[in-house]
C-alpha cells in the first residue's frame, strides 16, 4: 500500500514533507523491488545542493546501477546512514526507515508539481 501523504516522480522517488519544513526523500516500494539485491548506495553528505531533476546518489544491485534524482532543489540537511549501512531498510521499510535523504527545499511549491500517491499508483500501471 502507498502512503497517501507521499509526492511521487515518475522516477520512482517519493517525497514526504515534514512539520519542520525537511522533505524525506526516499525509493518507492516498486523501485526497490525492481532492483533486487542492493549491494551498493552511496549518498552525499550533508550540505550537499541538489539541483530539481538532478542526480544526487546512485544505488546497485546485482541487476543494474541506477542514479537517484532529487525530486526537489534544496539543501542535504540530512542523510540516512543506517540505510547506507544496511540495505535490507530499503527492502523492509521503503516509506519509514528505509529514507535516503532530507533536504531543507528551496522552493517548497516544487511539491505541486510531483505525483500523488493516486496518481503514481495509475503511472504504475501503465508502466
Amino acid at each position: 500500500m502507498i502512503p497517501q501523504d507521499l509526492k511521487f516522480t515518475k522516477s520512482h522517488e517519493w517525497v514526504r514533507l515534514g512539520e519542520d519544513g525537511l522533505a524525506t526523500i526516499g525509493l518507492s516500494e516498486f523501485a526497490v523491488d525492481q532492483l533486487g539485491d542492493i549491494v551498493f548506495l552511496e549518498l552525499p553528505a550533508v550540505g550537499y545542493a541538489t539541483a530539481k531533476e538532478s542526480t544526487f546518489g546512485t544505488i546497485e544491485s546485482v541487476k543494474a546501477a541506477v542514479e537517484i534524482y532529487a525530486p526537489l532543489a534544496g539543501e542535504v540537511a540530512e542523510v540516512n546512514d543506517e540505510a547506507a549501512d544496511n540495505f535490507d531498510l530499503l527492502a523492509q521499510d521503503p516509506y519509514g526507515k528505509g529514507w535516503l535523504i532530507k533536504i531543507k527545499p528551496a522552493q517548497p511549491a516544487d511539491m505541486d508539481s510531483l505525483m500523488s500517491a493516486e496518481e503514481y499508483e495509475k503511472h504504475l500501471q501503465n508502466a
